[in-house]
């Protein structure tokens, strides 16, 4: 299977920070798995207000929500330096009725996006949304071999708290006081989880486990 994915890739990129990699309402035609940097995906209403819809990571898969109207619903930007292999889809969805384990791969990937999308849609706190994007942050890092305690928040704080349907003074807050009781250390964009076990139950009510 490796081997003919191989010849589906096409390797794209670099795109600088807050460059477009595609836009809302265009044709759909490829999906891309980050292969370094963030993406963000957001839309923007008719009065011209962004709503940031999520975050992409390295190994980490944009465009699958383009599938059913066959446009992307959504802009695609980069954060920081990115860099993508791309898949030309009608080839991959040709590819995946002769391998089984392809397309069990792709259902996979939608049933995470259609997670991700649903994570933060309850009548959640303030605390409890923040720490279950922390915490979910460090459970996407340690999937793909980085430190699940210490990374980089490549987003800006405007970006996290647009996502979390807080108020950006709401976030800074809350990260003062996550920080203030012995929950986490940040240095900018540096943060470092110290207390795991009481962040993961602090954002239990929205993870479940």
């Amino acid at each position: 299977m490796l081997r003919e994915l191989h010849c589906l890739v096409e390797h794209v990129g670099p795109y600088e920070a807050g460059q477009h990699i595609f836009r809302e309402g265009e044709a759909f035609t490829a999906i891309a798995a980050v292969r370094t940097g963030t993406v963000k995906t957001s839309v923007v209403d008719p009065a011209g207000r962004e709503q940031v819809l999520g975050f992409f990571l390295p190994g980490e898969v944009i465009g699958l929500n383009a599938i059913h109207q066959s446009r992307y619903p959504c802009n695609a930007v980069a954060l920081d330096r990115v860099t993508l292999c791309r898949f030309s889809f009608p080839m991959v969805a040709t590819l995946a009725q002769r391998l089984p384990d392809l397309q069990a791969q792709l259902f996979r990937l939608l049933s995470q996006d259609i997670g991700k999308a649903t994570l933060l849609a309850g009548d959640y706190t303030a605390e409890e949304r923040m720490a279950a994007f922390l915490i979910t942050l460090s459970r996407r890092f340690a999937a793909r071999g980085f430190s699940p305690r210490r990374f980089l928040l490549t987003m800006a704080r405007t970006d996290i708290a647009n996502y979390l349907r807080l108020a950006a003074e709401t976030v800074s807050r809350l990260f003062r006081r996550f920080q203030d009781e012995g929950l986490i250390r940040v240095d900018r964009r540096d943060l470092e989880i110290l207390d795991e076990a009481r962040l993961r139950a602090l954002a239990q009510p929205i993870l479940r486990n």
